[in-house]
């Protein structure tokens, strides 16, 4: 029986309940190890560094909703990344998005490049052609994300598939931003799928996670060797919240999204705003593409306020928004980029990408949407004061 993206995140993949005495909650096996019958047989569970069946089970669902062959699940979406960037050896060269969370371009330039693997960072959105310049015979992979974290720029995954795969690299795709309810990756050409499982796959701001998704069986055996040589593997525990976030991905992804349309169309008329950009609105230079490629455009959003010195009043004054550092909750949140986020990125880059001290980040929540507004506007008539 073929299932709705919609059934499929609450209908787990292979989930046999007979096996587990037909309980609707996948159980969590909080345990370190596993007995052995006799010498030489095993229960095909030895280990929890190596697996878990709660973990196992959490991965067959990110893999069959991202429609990929294998899922491995880590500790955060940063071990993710650098499990990833282990496949790669010295002298190794990868082009890179410029625009992207901060915390990744720290760890190429602290735990990669000493290695002596090296980047290039482009703005992909401004067209392949311009990325395919910084290509070189050594480029192993192109690393992406699309909409970009915080500038929402859009890039087209099929071109940046063909130019990588044209010239024997792989294509990664961080598509935490999206999901894999509004985007697949994979399907659009993708070697390698990345998500901060901590964002919309957990969606309560009370776990943290991280996945790799491939379709290559290569790959995903090294992935395997690296995920239990390093040991930063998701916890049984985890991997029960993210199991059980999943379940609602789809209509938390919807009301969302549909708060976010309805807020950057709101935003875009208040005198304290200068820009909003969001992929949704049909200005936006990625809205074409987005649509071509995506089921959806997402929650996230940014916009800029008129003065530097906006920014502190806001973000005291706002009471049901938080100001914090993060995304994908079912909460509203307003992140600093500048402070908080993409701390580490050099001024240079951040001046490249538009990111300015006035740019905020806008994880739009579940909330009503009206209560949003109404927060927004006495936050915004205390920037006034």
């Amino acid at each position: 029986m073929s299932l709705a993206i919609e059934s499929r995140c609450i209908h787990l993949e292979n989930d046999d309940r007979a096996a587990r005495y037909g309980a609707v909650s996948y159980p969590i096996y909080q345990t370190a190890t596993f007995a052995h019958p006799a010498l030489g047989q095993s229960t095909g569970f030895d280990y929890s560094r190596v697996q878990n069946p709660t973990r196992q089970q959490l991965e067959k669902t990110v893999a069959a909703l991202e429609q990929g062959t294998d899922a491995v699940a880590f500790s955060t979406g940063m071990a993710a990344i650098l499990a990833v960037m282990e496949l790669f050896a010295p002298g190794d060269h990868l082009v890179t998005e410029s625009d992207l969370y901060g915390g990744t371009p720290r760890l190429f330039r602290t735990i990669c490049e000493p290695k002596g693997i090296t980047f290039t960072a482009v703005n992909f959105s401004a067209g392949i052609e311009h990325a395919a310049k910084a290509v070189r015979p050594e480029t192993k992979a192109l690393f992406i994300e699309t909409p970009t974290n915080p500038m929402m720029n859009v890039t087209d995954i099929r071109a940046a598939a063909e130019l990588a795969h044209a010239h024997g690299a792989l294509l990664i795709v961080d598509n935490t931003f999206l999901s894999p309810y509004l985007q697949n990756p994979l399907v659009l050409g993708a070697d390698i799928v990345i998500h901060s499982g901590t964002k919309y796959l957990a969606g309560h701001n009370d776990t943290l996670a991280g996945f790799a998704v491939v379709k290559d069986a290569e790959i995903s055996h090294r992935l395997r060797e690296i995920a239990k040589t390093i040991g930063a593997n998701l916890a049984p525990f985890d991997s029960w919240l993210v199991l059980r976030g999943i379940q609602t991905l789809a209509v938390r992804m919807d009301r969302a999204e549909q708060n976010a349309m309805e807020l950057a169309l709101w935003l875009q008329k208040q005198p304290q705003v200068t820009r909003v950009i969001y992929p949704g609105l049909p200005d936006h230079p990625g809205h074409e593409l987005m649509k071509r490629q995506a089921r959806g455009f997402g929650a996230m959003l940014t916009f800029e306020v008129r003065r530097k010195e906006d920014v502190p009043a806001l973000l005291k004054a706002v009471r049901l928004i938080r100001f914090a550092e993060s995304l994908g909750g079912t909460e509203s949140l307003l992140t600093y980029p500048i402070t908080q986020t993409h701390a580490d990125v050099p001024p240079e880059v951040l001046a490249a990408n538009g990111l300015t001290d006035r740019i905020l980040r806008f994880s739009v929540g579940l909330e009503n949407v009206q209560d949003l507004k109404d927060d927004l506007t006495q936050a915004f008539a205390a920037t006034e004061g």
